[in-house]
Formats: structure tokens, C-alpha cells, sequence
């Protein structure tokens, strides 16, 4: 009769039939509703509703009926309200019910949101793959942590002068031989159930003259050189580096590069305090220093002042001290070119007898060291007149490059004050230092419209001991000199071919053209530093570019040479020679061989054969893009009969500090970044070479031809290209110096050599396997590369710093025994101060020193006598 009940408790068992219980009716005159006689149980509910549960009694049934007669209402028995409800179970609520037609239209949005979702994801992918096919998108591979990174860290660089062993004693950390184990560094390791101990700390050794020392190339009265002095009365001198003999025990040895090959110190090494002590570091500012050098340990740092005396460094100017060195020594050198003066249209009083001509303004007249600032002013001077002839030296000029809103410091002072001493001075004036200093707001300052503003700038920018030597540029100087260029854009228009980023040969091209006293120009940077003595470095450098051979010199320039892993010099020549000639496999070739692979512009064995030797010049295809081939160097001989013979004792035009590399088909992304050259008609770009960071030792020939093809063939490179692709374009002769480089992790030797000489055959480019591009990251961990990390934080703890929480005062001084000496941040320290061999670094910024009386600070305040 009625629906069953959903009670979850009730009996299984069928209910049995009861018969019903008449009761009375009501009176007559009541009224009779259907409605109040409906059972509070019934199958209808609403959201406020309690009655969805089933009474348990078993008297109680559930009317199926929505509607009943009030006769039939009266055959039914009628319940007991109260009973009812004190019979039921807890009751239970439920949230509304939602029409269905509300359900149904939610279920098509989200299914409809779905399948959309799902649509726009494929559409995204496709657009992305058609992107990276047609070469708008580079596809980004994920991340992944390079090996190099798991490779630990070498702790006995930041061993300490109280350790010191002769170099033939030391057991380097890195790099260990195949039959050698392990370094052995328990020696300083707590052993177990063993309580610890200090280790046996010795003094502080004595610290000597660089000038006694016997690898030393200083030049001295012996070789006929006039002594030079700072000041006019030729009283003050200039103090010598000191060193100490040996090095840290343990120190590791140089993975790339060599010491032997260039002759340079390497059973030597310096502190900070014998680098930079002669030039300000580590006495007050009131006795003329700089006020640094006064925190971490100083036992022995005065060493130095017992046979010399400190110079009151502020007094100094270097662009006096430069010319009267010269004037003493004049006679040793090339007699100076004569310089005719710059067109400027019709002067009345050029052919004066009288040369004492005033101005008419004597407001314009300035100091002389300040006249002589820059060669703006002296390409306005007249025609100087040439020294008879006395000597045959040729001369040097070192360019610092730098610009306007430099932030000098102290540490950079130092720098620079060791740069000039030690070359121009104590060469006797074979060399020169200038600062090339580019402005780089030159609407706000319009030093090329006004002399004196020219001069002002120089004032508010330079340091005043170096304003005498600075020499001003701008982008926009170089945009009147070099007009025509068609510039390629490669890194964006924020980056033009004129700038200071894609077009710093420029400013070096125009400087070299407005010096024609000097046969060589170094091109140095601000941010280099080297922990030797300068001249010792620069000399033995060229002096072992001029003995090189020509005969396969061009493929040596590509390779990193590693002793650890290439032997010997003549090995690593021959090495070079053989990869050449036969080609070696790599990830450009390994397939080649591989039955059915036809290449239609060169035959799959011919890949794997090796390339040619290049033996004078290259120049482009295309005959139009030569320029001024004249007097361009022949071959004597063929290649296969010079016995390495044509070269040797030939000044090189090119010296460089990184291997000169191909970047054809390397990943470097500045690659194609040259232009004025016909690359249709199949001739495609000209043959090129590059090298990593600008410092290099360029002779006044090739600048003067890399200064005339910019302005009149429109010829031009990036600046780490042009140089090396005109020496190879004219055939002149270019060398990488195989300087030391230091690295920070434990590399496998084997391994290394295979990632930095990874390129085509064996050399470091050529190839997109080429360690220049996307595989630089290897490089982070030298001590000489553009973007490496490891000589800025090794520079820092030499002069004390702590650097990750690492080094500084108290690790110099005091050991901590708590330690295990397994990492760098585990070493126990109380060695001392940090001693390093002669190694150049890059790059070193913004090197904070702590200073105890800064020089502005240095004023003297008169003393109150009411005090």
C-alpha cells in the first residue's frame, strides 16, 4: 500500500497484517479537512522539513496517496500525534535541491570550459613548435646543473704566509697526477678519538726586493738606463715590490697555461702588503697614504720601509713624472715622429717667428699639466721638432680604458699607481700609460665645442694625479669620424656599432692615428688586475711573441695549452700540427662516415681529413672587399719546406691574452656581428678570428689599418673580432700568450682539456661544440675570462675580505680548531695573510677596502684652546 521505509534499522521481516482499530468519529459538526489529516510522515518534504524519517513502530505506514476522500480519511486509524513525534529517530537536514534544469546548464559550462582549456593548450603548442622551425623563437632547453658544479671546491689557495715551503717542496693540492693519490690534507685533520690540535704555525719569512730577484727583467744602470724619480728635484723614488720566497704549502698549480714557457716567477709569491705597500697600502693618510691595510694580520708588513721611504702619493703627477722619465732617457730611443698639426683653415700667426705668442683671452690660460691633458689639445699644437737620431727602441703605449663616471675608490687608485710606476717609470720611458676616458653624456657636457670645458670635465671626472694623462672620446665622435657603417643591430638598438659595447676599437683605431710617437699600444682595462710585477709580466710576454714561429702559429692560437695534459711545448706544437693535417672526430663529424650520408658541396671523406694550414694572408672571397694589400707580408716558402724558420724574431702586430679562435659555426652570439663586406653571390661571410676580453698588445700598423678600412671601406668587426680578422685578413702576425690560469674546483685534467679545446680539431673553436657561446659557463671558475666569478672572490680574500661569510681578520689570525679543513668554509685558518704567485685576473669591480681616515677626511682641524 504504501513505499517501503528507509529507515536502515528496521526488521528484515515482513510485516504482518494487523487489523484496524475503529475508533469514534467525531461529532458531526466538526469540520473535516484532508489536509490536517494527513500524516506528519507522509512521502512530501521541503527544504525546512524534519519528517524524512520512517517511524519504527510497526503500527505506523506510509500513505502512497497524495490525496484522500474524507470518507476514506475516516476508515483509517488515527494516529497519536505526540507518540509520533517522541517516536522518531534524529532528524536530518539537507541542503536545497537545484532545479534541474540549473544542474544542467552548470554541467554544460564546465565541460564546455574543459574542452576549451583542452583546445587552447594544443593551439599554443603548435604556434610555439612553428616558432622555434622557423628560427623566431630559440627553444630553451631546461635547466640542468652543468658536471663542473659537482666538482669540489680547492681550499689550499687561501693558505697563509705562516706556511710558506720552497717551491720545489710543494706538494700542490691540484692538479694530481694519475699515479698520485688523494691530496693528503689529514695532516691537518683531527684524527679520531683523538682530541685536536693547533697546528705547527711558523713566522711570518722576510719578504725581498723585486729588484733582486734573479728571474727579474727590471732594467737597471747596467743597460744604460737613467734612473727615474716623481718629483721635479729628481729626490723622491719610487719604492720596489717585495715578495716572498716559495709558496703556501699546498698552493695548486696553474691548469692552464704556463710559467716556464714565458719565463715568468713562479717560486715566488706576494702579499698584499708587499704588492701594494710601496703605492699606499698600509700606512695612514696624514704620512701620504691611502689609510688602508690597517685590520687582519700586518706582522711584517714594514719590512719594506727599513731601506725605502713612503711617498706622500697625493702630490704626485703621473703625466710629469711620465715625461720627465722620457726626457732623461731619450737617447735610447726612436726619435720622436713629427707630427704635423691638424687642418683648422687659415691662422695668421702660424708661420710667426715668435712661438711665445699670448692669447688674447688670459682668462683661457690653465696650468700646464692641465694643457697638456688628452690629444684634443695637441692635435691643436704645432709641428714639434724631431730629436736627431740616438737610439733604435721602439716605444710602448699602455691604454687604460675607463669613462667618465667611473666610481674611484682606493683599490683602484692602487692599481693604477702600480700600472704607471712599474712600466713607465721603471722602464725609463719605453713606456707610456694613458687613460682613454669615453663620455658618455656628451649633450650635457660639450667638451668637443669648448677647450676649457674639455679641461673641466677632466677635473670633476679624473682623480687629480691622473688628469695630466686622460684623453676624452665619445660615441659621438666616433659617429663623425666613422660615418657609412651599416650597422647589423646584432644586440638590439640600444647597442649601436658606435658605442661604447660594439665599437671600442674605434676610440683605440682614432687614438693610435693621433700618436705616431709610439710603435705598440697595450689596450688594458680597468677591471684587470695582476698580483706580479707589471713590467716583468709585459716584456717576458712580448719577448716570447717575437720568437715565435709562423709555421702553424695561426692553429696553436686556437688551443688552450695545458702541461698537465699536452707535455711539453714542442708536444703541444706537434699535437696542434697532426689535428690539423688529419682532423680529429667530434660532435660536427662523428657521422660523416656513416654509409648513405652525401653531402652535394664536399665529400663525406673530406671532412674528416683535417683542414689547411694558413700560411699568409686570407682575405674574403670577394677581391672588392681587399683594402691596401700591398705591403702585406709574403711567404718566403712554401708551408711543407719551412723548417720554422719564417717569424722568428719578428715583432708580433697582434700579441693576445685568450686563444684567437674561429667563431664559424660556434654558438658565440656576436659571431656575424661584421659588416661592410659582400657576403651574396655565394661568398658568404669573410674568414674571421676572435678573442675573448680586448687586452691585447696591438702594433700602431695594424691599428692604422683597422682606423683607414672602418673609414673608407666601411669595414668593421666587434671589438673582440676586428683586430684578430684584419691580422688574419693582411697576414700579419698574431700570438696568444699562454699566460698561468688558475682554476677553483678539482677538474678532471683530461676532462677539462676536452671541454675547453672542443671545437673543430681539437681547437677551442670552430664548431657548435666550441667552448665560446653556450659552453662559456666553464669557464666562471678560471681567474681570467670576461664573466668569472673565481678571480673576483680570490682577489678579494688576498686583501682580506671576507667573501660567503669566508676569510677576513680573525680567519687570518686566530685558528678554529672545531673545524675539519674539508671545504672552504671548514678550514681552521691562523696561517696568516694570503700570499699569492704572479697571475693576472678578470675581471676585479668595485673593490671596497676598509679605510681608516679617507683622503677627504685628511683635513687637519685646528685645535680649540678654550678646550
Amino acid at each position: 500500500m504504501g513505499l517501503l521505509s528507509r529507515h536502515p534499522l528496521r526488521s528484515r521481516e515482513p510485516r504482518r497484517p494487523k487489523l484496524p482499530l475503529y475508533r469514534s468519529l467525531a461529532p458531526s459538526n466538526a469540520p473535516l479537512s484532508p489536509t490536517k489529516e494527513r500524516y506528519s510522515d507522509d512521502e512530501y518534504s521541503t527544504c525546512d522539513s524534519d519528517s524524512d524519517s520512517e517511524d519504527e513502530s510497526p503500527g505506523h505506514s506510509r500513505q502512497s496517496s497524495t490525496s484522500v476522500s474524507s470518507g476514506a480519511a475516516l476508515m483509517f486509524p488515527k494516529k497519536n500525534k505526540k507518540a509520533a513525534y517522541a517516536s522518531r529517530g534524529p532528524a536530518r537536514r539537507y541542503l536545497c535541491r537545484l532545479p534541474n534544469r540549473v544542474v544542467r546548464y552548470l554541467c554544460i559550462a564546465m565541460m564546455s570550459t574543459i574542452i576549451i582549456f583542452i583546445f587552447s593548450l594544443v593551439r599554443a603548442s603548435q604556434i610555439e613548435n612553428k616558432k622555434i622551425a622557423e628560427g623566431k623563437e630559440e627553444y630553451t632547453p631546461p635547466v640542468v646543473a652543468p658536471p663542473w658544479e659537482s666538482f669540489g671546491f680547492l681550499t689550499r689557495y687561501y693558505g697563509g704566509v705562516r706556511t710558506m715551503v720552497p717551491f720545489a717542496d710543494n706538494v700542490p693540492q691540484y692538479p694530481r697526477l694519475q699515479d698520485e693519490g688523494p691530496y693528503n690534507a689529514s695532516r691537518t685533520q683531527q684524527e679520531p678519538g683523538k682530541e685536536a690540535q693547533e697546528p705547527k704555525i711558523a713566522n711570518v719569512p722576510t719578504s725581498r726586493s723585486f729588484g733582486d730577484y734573479q728571474g727579474s727583467v727590471l732594467p737597471s744602470d747596467k743597460d744604460g738606463i737613467r734612473e727615474c724619480f716623481l718629483d721635479d728635484t729628481n729626490t723622491v723614488k719610487v719604492p720596489t715590490i717585495r715578495y716572498l720566497e716559495g709558496r703556501p704549502n699546498g698552493f695548486p698549480d696553474n691548469v692552464v697555461g704556463s710559467y716556464e714557457l714565458l719565463s715568468l716567477p713562479e717560486d715566488i709569491c706576494f702579499d698584499r702588503f708587499g704588492r701594494y705597500g710601496p703605492y699606499g697600502y698600509g700606512y695612514p693618510v696624514p704620512a701620504g697614504g691611502l689609510g688602508l691595510g690597517e685590520h687582519g694580520d700586518t706582522e711584517g708588513s714594514d719590512e719594506m720601509w727599513k731601506s725605502s721611504k713612503k711617498v706622500e702619493w697625493l702630490k704626485v703627477d703621473w703625466a710629469k713624472a711620465q715625461r720627465q722619465c722620457y726626457q732623461s732617457n731619450a737617447q735610447r730611443y726612436k726619435p720622436l715622429a713629427v707630427r704635423e698639426s691638424a687642418p683648422h683653415g687659415f691662422y695668421i700667426g702660424d708661420n710667426l717667428t715668435d712661438s711665445n705668442v699670448k692669447r688674447r683671452d688670459d682668462a683661457d690660460a690653465e696650468p700646464q699639466d692641465v694643457k697638456d691633458a688628452g690629444s684634443h689639445n695637441a692635435e691643436n699644437t704645432t709641428t714639434p721638432v724631431s730629436e736627431k737620431p740616438k737610439g733604435d727602441i721602439a716605444r710602448t703605449a699602455v691604454v687604460v680604458r675607463c669613462w667618465d663616471e667611473f666610481l674611484w675608490n682606493e683599490e683602484s687608485v692602487l692599481n693604477l699607481r702600480a700600472l704607471i710606476a712599474e712600466l713607465s717609470l721603471a722602464s725609463g720611458g719605453r713606456y707610456d700609460v694613458h687613460l682613454l676616458v669615453q663620455v658618455r653624456n656628451d649633450a650635457r657636457h660639450p667638451v668637443w665645442a669648448d677647450d676649457d670645458m674639455y679641461r673641466a670635465h677632466i677635473r670633476e671626472s679624473i682623480p687629480a694625479e691622473f688628469q695630466g694623462i686622460s684623453t676624452l672620446w665619445s660615441e659621438t665622435q666616433m659617429l663623425a669620424i666613422y660615418q657609412g657603417l651599416h650597422d647589423l643591430w646584432t644586440r638590439g638598438p640600444e647597442l649601436p656599432v658606435h658605442g661604447s659595447y660594439r665599437g671600442l676599437q674605434m676610440a683605440m683605431q682614432h687614438f693610435a692615428y693621433n700618436h705616431p710617437e709610439y710603435d705598440y699600444f697595450w689596450q688594458w682595462e680597468m677591471d684587470i688586475r695582476y698580483t706580479g710585477h707589471y713590467y716583468d709580466l709585459l716584456t717576458k710576454m712580448e719577448r716570447w711573441a717575437k720568437e715565435q714561429p709562423r709555421k702553424g702559429l695561426w692553429e696553436r692560437n686556437g688551443r688552450f695549452y695545458m702541461p698537465y695534459v699536452h707535455g711539453s711545448w714542442e708536444d703541444f706544437k706537434q699535437m696542434a700540427r697532426v689535428q690539423t693535417e688529419h682532423g680529429t672526430l667530434s660532435a660536427d663529424n662523428i657521422w660523416e662516415k656513416v654509409p648513405g650520408k652525401v653531402n652535394p658541396d664536399q665529400e663525406p671523406h673530406q671532412k674528416t681529413m683535417g683542414e689547411e694550414s694558413i700560411w699568409g694572408p686570407k682575405r674574403p672571397l670577394d677581391q672588392n672587399d681587399w683594402f691596401q694589400t700591398d705591403q702585406d707580408p709574403v711567404p718566403p716558402t712554401t708551408y711543407e719546406r719551412d723548417k720554422y724558420q719564417w717569424g722568428v724574431g719578428e715583432e708580433a702586430e697582434l700579441i693576445t691574452l685568450s686563444p684567437i679562435f674561429d667563431p664559424e659555426g660556434t654558438t658565440w652570439k656576436l659571431a656575424d656581428d661584421i659588416t661592410g663586406y659582400n657576403v651574396t653571390g655565394g661568398n658568404g661571410k669573410p674568414p674571421r678570428r676572435a678573442h675573448i676580453i680586448t687586452a691585447s698588445r696591438m702594433s700602431r700598423r695594424l691599428l692604422v689599418q683597422m682606423h683607414r678600412e672602418t673609414a673608407f671601406k666601411k669595414h668593421h668587426a666587434f671589438p673582440e673580432m676586428w683586430a684578430a680578422t684584419v691580422a688574419l685578413h693582411h697576414g700579419y702576425k698574431a700570438v696568444f700568450a699562454p699566460h698561468p690560469v688558475f682554476v677553483d674546483r678539482e677538474w678532471p685534467t683530461e676532462y677539462m682539456a676536452r671541454v675547453l679545446n672542443g671545437g673543430r680539431n681539437g681547437a677551442s673553436g670552430g664548431s657548435r661544440a666550441s667552448v665560446f657561446g653556450d659552453r662559456e659557463h666553464n669557464m666562471k671558475g678560471l681567474t681570467w675570462f670576461y664573466n668569472a666569478g673565481f678571480s673576483g672572490n680570490l682577489y678579494r680574500r688576498w686583501l682580506g675580505l671576507k667573501v660567503n661569510n669566508d676569510g677576513g681578520e680573525e680567519f687570518e689570525t686566530t685558528p678554529d680548531l672545531s673545524k675539519n679543513e674539508t671545504s672552504v668554509g671548514t678550514m681552521r685558518g691562523g696561517e696568516g695573510r694570503m700570499c699569492l704567485p704572479p697571475m693576472l685576473l678578470h675581471p676585479i669591480k668595485a673593490v671596497d677596502l676598509p679605510v681608516v681616515q679617507s683622503v677627504s677626511d685628511a683635513t687637519v682641524q685646528e685645535s680649540d684652546p678654550a678646550a
